[in-house]
Protein backbone atom coordinates (compact mmCIF):
# COMPACT_ATOMS: atom_id res chain seq x y z
CA UNK A 1 0.00 0.00 0.00
CA UNK A 2 3.18 2.35 0.61
CA UNK A 3 4.35 1.72 -2.52
CA UNK A 4 1.13 2.81 -4.48
CA UNK A 5 0.63 5.97 -2.50
CA UNK A 6 4.58 6.93 -3.00
CA UNK A 7 3.55 6.15 -6.79
CA UNK A 8 0.46 8.15 -6.55
CA UNK A 9 2.19 11.06 -4.93
CA UNK A 10 5.23 11.13 -7.79
CA UNK A 11 2.25 11.59 -10.34
CA UNK A 12 0.58 13.92 -8.89
CA UNK A 13 3.94 16.01 -8.25
CA UNK A 14 4.43 15.23 -12.10
CA UNK A 15 1.34 16.56 -13.07
CA UNK A 16 1.73 19.86 -11.54
CA UNK A 17 5.80 20.22 -12.81
CA UNK A 18 5.06 19.40 -16.27
CA UNK A 19 2.44 21.92 -16.99
CA UNK A 20 4.28 24.75 -14.92
CA UNK A 21 7.54 23.81 -17.84
CA UNK A 22 5.16 24.02 -20.74
CA UNK A 23 3.93 27.51 -19.47
CA UNK A 24 7.47 28.61 -18.42
CA UNK A 25 8.49 27.98 -21.81
CA UNK A 26 5.27 29.92 -23.15
CA UNK A 27 6.30 33.03 -21.08
CA UNK A 28 9.61 32.70 -21.69
CA UNK A 29 9.20 32.93 -26.20
CA UNK A 30 7.13 35.75 -25.01
CA UNK A 31 9.32 37.46 -23.06
CA UNK A 32 7.79 37.47 -19.74
CA UNK A 33 10.88 37.29 -17.86
CA UNK A 34 9.23 37.94 -14.12
CA UNK A 35 6.51 35.34 -14.97
CA UNK A 36 9.21 32.58 -16.67
CA UNK A 37 11.86 32.98 -13.50
CA UNK A 38 8.82 32.59 -10.94
CA UNK A 39 7.38 29.39 -12.37
CA UNK A 40 10.77 27.87 -12.96
CA UNK A 41 11.29 28.16 -9.45
CA UNK A 42 8.20 26.21 -8.32
CA UNK A 43 8.99 23.46 -11.79
CA UNK A 44 12.35 23.21 -9.77
CA UNK A 45 10.86 22.39 -6.54
CA UNK A 46 7.90 20.05 -7.41
CA UNK A 47 10.85 18.25 -9.64
CA UNK A 48 13.30 17.62 -7.43
CA UNK A 49 10.61 16.32 -4.82
CA UNK A 50 9.56 14.11 -7.48
CA UNK A 51 12.59 13.53 -7.90
CA UNK A 52 13.96 11.94 -4.39
CA UNK A 53 10.58 10.06 -4.32
CA UNK A 54 11.31 8.08 -7.38
CA UNK A 55 14.78 7.49 -5.65
CA UNK A 56 13.98 6.31 -2.11
CA UNK A 57 12.11 3.89 -3.99
CA UNK A 58 14.78 2.61 -6.93
CA UNK A 59 13.32 -1.38 -6.10
CA UNK A 60 9.75 -0.23 -6.98
CA UNK A 61 9.18 -0.27 -11.15
CA UNK A 62 5.67 1.18 -9.74
CA UNK A 63 7.75 4.65 -8.72
CA UNK A 64 9.17 4.40 -12.18
CA UNK A 65 6.01 3.85 -14.08
CA UNK A 66 4.33 6.64 -12.18
CA UNK A 67 7.12 9.31 -12.86
CA UNK A 68 6.70 8.55 -16.79
CA UNK A 69 3.30 8.15 -16.98
CA UNK A 70 2.96 11.87 -14.78
CA UNK A 71 5.27 13.33 -17.19
CA UNK A 72 3.17 12.17 -19.74
CA UNK A 73 -0.21 13.25 -18.12
CA UNK A 74 1.44 16.69 -17.40
CA UNK A 75 2.41 17.01 -20.64
CA UNK A 76 -1.07 16.59 -21.99
CA UNK A 77 -2.21 19.17 -19.19
CA UNK A 78 -0.08 21.52 -19.76
CA UNK A 79 -1.01 21.77 -23.55
CA UNK A 80 -4.81 21.78 -22.73
CA UNK A 81 -3.64 24.59 -19.98
CA UNK A 82 -1.82 26.99 -22.26
CA UNK A 83 -4.41 26.24 -25.19
CA UNK A 84 -7.33 27.28 -22.20
CA UNK A 85 -5.27 30.66 -21.09
CA UNK A 86 -4.42 31.19 -24.52
CA UNK A 87 -2.00 34.00 -23.54
CA UNK A 88 -0.32 36.26 -26.10
CA UNK A 89 -1.17 37.49 -29.45
CA UNK A 90 -0.33 36.78 -32.67
CA UNK A 91 -0.13 38.75 -36.47
CA UNK A 92 -2.40 37.58 -38.81
CA UNK A 93 -2.12 38.09 -42.34
CA UNK A 94 -4.93 37.79 -44.70
CA UNK A 95 -4.68 37.68 -48.55
CA UNK A 96 -7.73 37.64 -50.28
CA UNK A 97 -8.49 38.54 -54.06
CA UNK A 98 -12.29 39.65 -53.05
CA UNK A 99 -13.28 43.35 -52.23
CA UNK A 100 -12.42 44.46 -49.06
CA UNK A 101 -14.61 46.78 -47.77
CA UNK A 102 -17.24 45.40 -46.46
CA UNK A 103 -14.92 42.74 -44.49
CA UNK A 104 -12.71 45.49 -43.10
CA UNK A 105 -16.34 47.32 -41.83
CA UNK A 106 -17.28 43.97 -40.65
CA UNK A 107 -13.68 43.00 -38.69
CA UNK A 108 -14.04 47.00 -37.51
CA UNK A 109 -17.12 46.47 -36.23
CA UNK A 110 -16.24 43.57 -34.06
CA UNK A 111 -13.67 45.41 -32.29
CA UNK A 112 -10.46 43.97 -34.86
CA UNK A 113 -7.46 46.55 -35.41
CA UNK A 114 -6.72 45.94 -39.06
CA UNK A 115 -4.70 47.55 -41.69
CA UNK A 116 -5.43 46.84 -45.51
CA UNK A 117 -3.11 47.22 -48.06
CA UNK A 118 -3.34 46.76 -51.44
CA UNK A 119 -1.41 44.21 -53.81
CA UNK A 120 -0.80 42.08 -56.92
CA UNK A 121 -0.64 38.52 -56.54
CA UNK A 122 -0.06 35.94 -59.25
CA UNK A 123 -3.62 36.06 -60.63
CA UNK A 124 -4.30 39.53 -60.16
CA UNK A 125 -5.11 42.41 -57.24
CA UNK A 126 -5.65 41.41 -53.90
CA UNK A 127 -6.24 42.72 -51.08
CA UNK A 128 -3.83 42.13 -47.85
CA UNK A 129 -5.00 42.30 -44.15
CA UNK A 130 -2.42 42.75 -41.17
CA UNK A 131 -4.24 41.85 -37.50
CA UNK A 132 -2.93 41.72 -33.96
CA UNK A 133 -5.28 39.51 -32.56
CA UNK A 134 -5.56 37.99 -28.92
CA UNK A 135 -5.14 34.33 -28.81
CA UNK A 136 -8.61 33.99 -27.27
CA UNK A 137 -10.23 36.04 -30.44
CA UNK A 138 -8.92 34.01 -33.35
CA UNK A 139 -11.88 31.54 -33.39
CA UNK A 140 -14.13 34.32 -33.84
CA UNK A 141 -11.80 36.42 -36.35
CA UNK A 142 -11.58 33.12 -37.97
CA UNK A 143 -15.17 32.65 -38.48
CA UNK A 144 -15.60 36.27 -40.23
CA UNK A 145 -13.14 35.35 -42.37
CA UNK A 146 -14.66 32.38 -43.10
CA UNK A 147 -17.60 34.24 -43.97
CA UNK A 148 -16.07 36.81 -46.09
CA UNK A 149 -14.06 34.68 -48.43
CA UNK A 150 -13.63 30.79 -47.34
CA UNK A 151 -10.48 30.46 -50.39
CA UNK A 152 -8.55 33.69 -48.43
CA UNK A 153 -5.08 32.98 -47.59
CA UNK A 154 -4.36 32.82 -43.68
CA UNK A 155 -0.94 32.83 -41.97
CA UNK A 156 -0.41 33.28 -38.28
CA UNK A 157 2.63 34.30 -35.97
CA UNK A 158 3.56 34.93 -32.82
CA UNK A 159 3.77 38.57 -31.70
CA UNK A 160 6.26 38.78 -28.63
CA UNK A 161 5.78 42.38 -28.36
CA UNK A 162 4.17 45.41 -29.90
CA UNK A 163 3.62 49.28 -29.54
CA UNK A 164 1.38 52.20 -30.94
CA UNK A 165 -1.59 51.48 -33.33
CA UNK A 166 -4.69 49.39 -32.00
CA UNK A 167 -3.34 46.66 -30.03
CA UNK A 168 -5.83 45.01 -28.03
CA UNK A 169 -5.25 45.07 -24.07
CA UNK A 170 -2.91 41.96 -22.96
CA UNK A 171 -5.28 40.68 -21.03
CA UNK A 172 -4.27 37.84 -18.46
CA UNK A 173 -0.69 38.83 -18.27
CA UNK A 174 0.94 41.69 -20.28
CA UNK A 175 2.52 39.48 -22.70
CA UNK A 176 1.88 42.79 -25.51
CA UNK A 177 2.89 46.25 -24.43
CA UNK A 178 2.04 49.34 -26.15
Amino acid sequence: MDALISALVIFGLRLLDVPLSTLRVVMMVRGARREATLLAFFEALIWITAVSQVFKRLDSPLSMIAFAAGFSAGTAAGMAIEAWLAPGHLLVRVITRRDPEALVRRLRSEGFGLTLVRGEGQEGAVAILFLVVARRRVRALLRLLQEHDPKAFVTFENVQRAMGGHVPSAGFWPLVRR
